[in-house]
């Protein structure tokens, strides 16, 4: 959706933030992104608000994992070159209403993709999954392979997150330093990727079958090619609140990070079972090599 900005994570998730912004204003139709994300470590307003966090962010960085703050809640989730994430942002014109069918209607879509290359997928919580959400879907009840955030504000929804294609190593190594910085427990046997289960797949065969699954339910149109530019000017204005900085100690319990932008909207679970705004037209727009990821996904907001 727009060109690669590597070493700008927080710019991404601004993208995820103004492609929110202008569904709920009407500036566009509802929209579904994919794109593929750079190394990345999405930190929520909680795990900004911790004692740990500082340490967190040191030993994202340490790992090769930019720090960044999500638009979503939950807690930290990760995102690398071997995953795709995905940003969904359509009208919502009640706050509070909604939240629980958006939920269940982007995990069946990622649970019916997947199960055709072969995943055994299905919905729910495995014991002891970092970011935890009733709306994760994992393989065979044991292992999470997408997790999932949404955000409402007024006039629109935004649900996003990430499935792990390959290389599900990657999420464990950095993952145990962080959450253990964070104070947080999980269990890192339940990290997967899509290739655990079937072997050998592509980003690329995984894209396809995420568009099939949308195919089979909205009539899918390019996004605007006007809207490229237009997001990119309004995520560079929103770029700062989204970034993670250590800044300069200064002494105990003061030595914590600076997050821009560590309070903003919320939303736990939410679109219909049938997806969305009603008219059944979803414009998708798939960008490829776009930089840092975006807000990765648990559920929580």
């Amino acid at each position: 959706m727009t060109e690669g900005v590597p070493g700008r994570p927080a710019l991404d998730t601004a993208l995820s933030r103004a492609l929110l912004e202008a569904v709920a204003e009407g500036a566009l139709p509802e929209t579904f992104r994919l794109y593929r994300p750079d190394d990345v470590l999405a930190f929520s307003g909680v795990d900004a608000a911790s004692a740990g966090f500082r340490d967190a962010v040191v030993a994202a960085s340490a790992a090769g994992f930019a720090p960044m703050l999500r638009l979503a809640g939950g807690r930290a989730a990760v995102f690398h070159r071997e995953t795709l994430a995905f940003a969904w942002a359509l009208p919502a014109p009640e706050l509070r209403s909604g939240i629980a069918e958006r939920f269940a209607a982007l995990a069946e879509i990622v649970t019916s993709a997947l199960r055709g290359l072969g995943v055994d997928a299905r919905v729910g919580e495995v014991a002891g999954e970092y970011c935890p959400g009733a709306h994760s879907v994992n393989a065979r009840g044991r292992r999470k392979l997408m997790g999932v955030g949404q955000r409402v504000v007024r006039g629109g929804a935004h649900v996003g997150g990430v499935i792990v294609v390959r290389e599900s190593a990657r999420v464990r190594d950095v993952l145990v330093p962080v959450y253990a910085a964070l104070g947080l427990d999980w269990d890192p046997a339940t990290a997967g990727s899509i290739e655990d289960e079937i072997g050998p797949v592509s980003l690329a065969a995984v894209e396809e079958a995420l568009r099939g699954a949308l195919a089979a339910r909205f009539a899918l149109s390019p996004a605007p090619p006007a809207a490229h530019a237009m997001l990119l000017e309004r995520a560079r204005a929103l770029e700062a609140r989204f970034q993670v900085t250590l800044g300069e100690p200064a002494g105990p319990g003061a030595a914590r990070p600076r997050a821009a932008g560590a309070g903003a909207a919320r939303s736990g679970e939410e679109t219909n079972p049938r997806g969305g705004s009603g008219g059944g037209k979803l414009a998708v727009e798939v960008a490829r090599g776009l930089g840092p990821g975006s807000h990765r996904a648990c559920e929580g907001d």
